[in-house]
């Protein structure tokens, strides 16, 4: 269906691709994987017409072709499942679905909301979504909002001339196991509607649902894997070049954290319609984390400590004062709290600020001097922590939006670092990160940790809970249902499941 014959791609002094050859035949799950910056978004955004390669032949169907805009790969039957998710919070669901198509539900210049919703029903079924689709979209989980992506790329069908090649980009990120296996099934049952790229960290699900397996290094194709021979370490060691700490976790680095009066503490607080009556203390060097369902609540309990949430009843405690009250993300910065939001784009980035820019956003007046930003100094510190998190860039001043997920990641992991945070929470900090960066990230944890910061870590994977957390808080309902000691008790992660069923 779709096939890619020595394409290539260079952005000034940087060859994102170099001379790739890939394809992707009727009905198949290819999938593609790679460490950050290894050209997968590159390759990505050529299939869906958002870059133009300089060289090399695309064909679909055997027949020469170009994608001059994403508008032009649609028309060709290219859809793409955003990562970060593309769909208008406070647009219905329906006008998220046929958004650009309005046109076909005009009648005397006006929509046609009832067509509209009857068109909608149809598209939601393909994805096994019973759900009103005059509802606001933000009211939608993000599981429900991943599916609507999902029916949003198959409503291309309709007016393709051929099949549809879909393209999947990290679409298991945040989701459950429960959830992960229903997607799966859901795209296996679409193979004759459709072929897909499937783009993941995660290994084990990349195995599991895809026929082949192409491995990007450095922006060029390094090997080819069937399902059938696929082996995650041998992935893993193609990916990064080398062979992998078999000390994943840096458990070697898990020191216990000294007794001492907890940095933060929640006591019985609640947030209407969030959580109620949840209670923990994070200490000088621990490493708590926080399991639990998506809509658990646990989400909430990071943006109530961050001044995002204002509590109903109970109370939160900062550093044993008291009298210190955080309304706002703005106080919680000047008292040295610090938050690494899940969606990182939309809320941890200045996308249109370069590196520099964003590492020193928290704290400006250091680097400055009679009201005016000591430029030197900023891009000093930003280089100090490109190199300590081994974030790829060509420089300190490349706007962040340039930079792939994963390093846009490390980003906002330096800006708290770097503002002396003495309590940082991270929501999924590993999300979309591929081996070598997680190895990055987890060293950077431990660090924190040994500094004695309080870090409260919202896990990718029960593994990383386990292999990364001190004590371990389990959230169901809103509600705190158990708690594990990692460093007393042999955790296991059939006992997280246990604890959240």
């Amino acid at each position: 269906m779709l096939e890619f014959q020595n394409v290539s791609k260079e952005f000034g002094p940087v060859k994102a691709l170099a001379n790739i050859n890939f394809k992707v035949a009727k009905g198949e799950i290819v999938g593609l994987v790679g460490e950050n910056g290894a050209g997968k978004s590159t390759l990505m955004k050529i299939i869906f017409g958002a870059y133009q390669a300089d060289s090399g032949i695309i064909l679909i169907d055997g027949r020469k072709t170009r994608f001059s805009s994403p508008r032009d790969a649609m028309s060709k039957g290219i859809g793409m499942v955003f990562q970060e998710q593309s769909l208008i919070g406070n647009l219905s669901i329906m006008e998220n679905l046929f958004l650009g198509r309005e046109r076909e539900f005009q009648k005397c210049g006006l929509i046609d909301f009832k067509k509209m919703a009857e068109a909608s029903r149809y598209q939601l079924a393909k994805v096994g979504l019973d759900i009103d689709p005059y509802m606001e979209t933000a009211r939608l989980s993000f599981s429900q909002r991943q599916l609507i992506e999902l029916a949003k790329v198959l409503a291309l069908e309709e007016r393709s001339s051929g099949d549809l090649v879909i393209l999947l980009d990290e679409p298991t990120s945040v989701l459950s196991e429960d959830e992960v296996t229903l997607l799966f099934e859901l795209v296996n049952n679409l193979r004759e509607r459709a072929a897909f790229i499937f783009v993941s960290h995660r290994l084990d699900e990349v195995i599991r649902l895809s026929d082949r397996i192409y491995v990007l290094k450095d922006g060029e194709l390094v090997d080819e894997v069937a399902r059938e021979k696929a082996v995650a370490s041998h992935i893993q060691s193609k990916m990064v070049g080398r062979e992998i700490d078999t000390e994943y976790y840096k458990q070697d680095d898990r020191l216990p954290f000294a007794p001492s009066p907890p940095l933060l503490s929640v006591q019985n607080a609640s947030v209407r319609g969030r959580f109620e009556k949840i209670s923990l203390d994070l200490h000088a060097g621990e490493v708590l984390c926080l399991v639990g369902t998506e809509g658990s609540g646990r989400e909430a309990v990071l943006r109530a400590v961050f001044g995002m949430h204002k509590i109903d009843n109970g109370r939160i405690v900062y550093f044993g004062n008291e009298f210190l009250k955080i309304r706002s993300p703005n106080a919680a910065v000047e008292n040295d709290v610090g938050y690494m939001p899940r969606e990182r784009k939309i809320e941890g980035i200045f996308a249109s600020m370069n590196v520099a820019e964003n590492i020193t956003s928290c704290q400006l007046p250091a680097y400055a001097r009679y009201g005016l930003l000591n430029k030197a100094m900023e891009l000093g510190l930003a280089d100090e922590w490109i190199k300590r998190l081994s974030v790829k860039t060509p420089s300190a001043r490349t706007d962040c939006n340039r930079l792939s997920g994963g390093n846009q990641q490390k980003v906002v992991l330096a800006k708290w670092r770097s503002t002396g945070s003495k309590i940082i929470m991270l929501d999924h900090p590993t999300r979309g990160l591929d081996i070598g960066a997680k190895e990055d990230v987890y060293s950077m944890i431990r660090e924190m940790s040994s500094a004695g910061i309080g870090l409260l870590l919202i896990p990718d994977t029960f593994e990383e809970a386990i292999g990364l957390g001190h004590n371990i808080v389990v959230i169901k309902d809103g509600r705190t249902v158990e708690r594990f000691d990692c460093l007393k008790q042999k955790v296991t992660p059939f006992d997280l499941v246990s604890a959240m069923t």
